[in-house]
């Protein structure tokens, strides 16, 4: 086990989480090989199995999960380390590790920008993923901050808002109901509805809107992208409930037009979360004081 490295365990780690090969190399960006590699040199080193495939799933042997437990503490002190010496350098030099869901990808740069400029040594690495993913990554303590359009609910950690999220109802520019006013909620349930994944928060909002008025809209494609469901609206393929943050510089301008309905729009807000006691690094708490006193972005 001496000549075992840190990116073996590191690999064995995020497999043992996620439960999967080939979602492991995804996220460490790495050749599945690669990881099959490390993986069978670790195991050589071990003398054990550490995983074992039943059927379609995988799980961690008796000697996977010791050496599962023997990983998470030694990450866990080098994470004491790396923010002893962020705090030792202040705010001149370290990295701010921020995951955040897809949505916020439309404004988290802009929030970034003016933060990495009045502190030029500090480096951002930025997680885009799916709620599912994010909350996975704040479930197993892998960044500094996570941004969430909803707060974690079987989570315990620390959630804050601090900026409004606006979804409003988007159809073609050339759309019959574009140019009405005060659409019923009754009547846009008669349209194609374009929806993100299970598990979306967007998605979810806009079901128990309906649910409260015991409408059943009715959706006719699941897509899991905000940009394939706009490129479907432009299409033709119908309407759908999206973050007025992903109308900006990507957006088929001058194709898509937001519609006027009752009780739109529904106004939610960004949230910044973290585990329940977690000792922030001196950047990121700097980052999460300049969220809650940065200026209000305006959806482009």
């Amino acid at each position: 086990m001496r000549h075992s490295t840190l990116r073996q365990l590191e690999v064995f780690s995020t497999i043992a989480r996620l439960g999967s090969f080939t979602r492991a190399a995804e996220e460490l960006f790495l050749t599945q090989p690669t990881v099959s590699m490390q993986i069978k040199k670790l195991t050589d080193a071990v003398g054990l199995p550490l995983f074992e495939q039943i059927g379609k799933k995988m799980y961690l042997t008796d000697a996977g999960r010791e050496l599962q437990q023997t990983c998470d503490g030694i990450f866990e002190h080098f994470s004491r380390f790396e923010m002893a010496i962020a705090d030792m350098k202040g705010l001149k030099k370290g990295t701010l590790k921020l995951a955040v869901v897809t949505t916020a990808k439309y404004f988290a740069p802009r929030l970034l920008g003016p933060f990495c400029q009045a502190h030029s040594g500090v480096d951002v690495s930025l997680k885009v993923s799916n709620r599912e993913r994010v909350l996975e990554r704040l479930a197993g303590n892998q960044d500094d901050l996570y941004i969430l359009g909803q707060p974690p609910e079987d989570i315990d950690a620390m959630a804050e808002p601090f900026l409004e999220n606006l979804l409003v109802v988007l159809a073609p520019a050339s759309h019959p109901l574009a140019k009405d006013r005060n659409i019923p909620l009754s009547r846009l349930a008669k349209e194609p509805f374009l929806v993100r994944e299970p598990g979306s928060g967007t998605r979810a909002a806009v079901e128990r809107l309906f649910a409260s008025k015991k409408i059943i809209p009715k959706v006719r494609m699941e897509l899991g992208s905000n940009e394939a469901i706009k490129q479907a609206i432009v299409g033709g393929l119908g309407i759908s409930v999206l973050s007025r943050h992903t109308l900006s510089l990507d957006a088929p301008l001058g194709h898509i037009a937001i519609l006027d309905v009752e009780n739109f729009p529904i106004r939610r807000h960004w949230y910044v979360a973290y585990p329940r006691g977690k000792k922030l690094s001196v950047i990121a708490q700097a980052f999460l004081e300049y969220l809650k006193q940065a200026p209000k972005l305006t959806p482009m």
